[in-house]
């Protein structure tokens, strides 16, 4: 693939890239954007979440399905969008819940790279997208490398938090579960999509449950002011 896996996560990424699933997930990437399509987010952005969060500073995961669709709005971090750009309707539920569990106000910047710059892993099951179509990246390979990032927390030594909202994300709890020894935290709940938020996401309090289990551990608070 074009983007370059940080030194960070090379040994656990670098033998699932040599695999022929990773190269031809590359090889055909390389043909959507060739045959004059768009894919989002842009090379050289695709592996941001692991750039920004290095493999042993991970605190916190959140796991998101694959990224926006739109223009300008995917920049390779789950549920983020670049300064400047308008906030998603997902992204305003989640600083809505955030407003609410911690009292802090909802910005109009949706930038989420102090999250990541803290430990907080923000990572799609796909690292890719057509514009306008959403999920049209599943199953085309992403997933043995996602897999292997979140496999790779969870196997870690440092108690760490999993955030998991919708049912997409919640298929990865399995193997976080076999991984797990009860040495970490994992908060379930529906997607924060206008369609479900209603349905238990709003007053499921991520934010302070993810900060009392890290405080309690020792691994120091996350500042979630965006």
């Amino acid at each position: 693939m074009a983007d370059t896996v940080p030194d960070s996560w090379r040994a656990v990424l670098d033998p699932v890239l040599a695999a022929p699933e990773a190269r031809k997930l590359g090889g055909w990437l390389r043909a959507e954007e060739d045959g004059g399509k768009t894919i989002y987010p842009p090379r050289g952005q695709r592996l941001k979440a692991l750039e920004l969060t290095p493999l042993d500073s991970v605190k916190v995961v959140i796991l998101g399905q694959d990224p926006y669709h739109g223009p300008g709005q995917a920049h390779g971090l789950s549920f983020s969008v670049p300064q400047g750009v308008k906030q998603p309707p997902s992204l305003v539920n989640i600083l809505k819940e955030l407003e609410s569990d911690l009292g802090i106000f909802r910005p109009a910047r949706g930038n989420l790279e102090s999250w990541a710059r803290q430990g907080v892993l923000l990572l799609n099951n796909a690292l890719t997208v057509e514009a306008g179509q959403a999920g049209s990246h599943q199953m085309r390979g992403w997933e043995a490398i996602t897999d292997a990032a979140v496999a790779a927390v969870a196997e870690g030594e440092n108690p760490c938090v999993f955030i998991l909202w919708g049912s997409h994300a919640q298929k990865k709890a399995q193997r976080i579960a076999a991984l797990n020894s009860g040495r970490h935290l994992v908060i379930s709940s529906p997607h924060p999509s206008p369609l479900s938020a209603h349905r238990g996401f709003f007053g499921s309090k991520p934010f302070s449950k993810a900060n009392e289990f890290l405080e309690a551990n020792g691994r120091g608070a996350i500042d979630w002011n965006p």
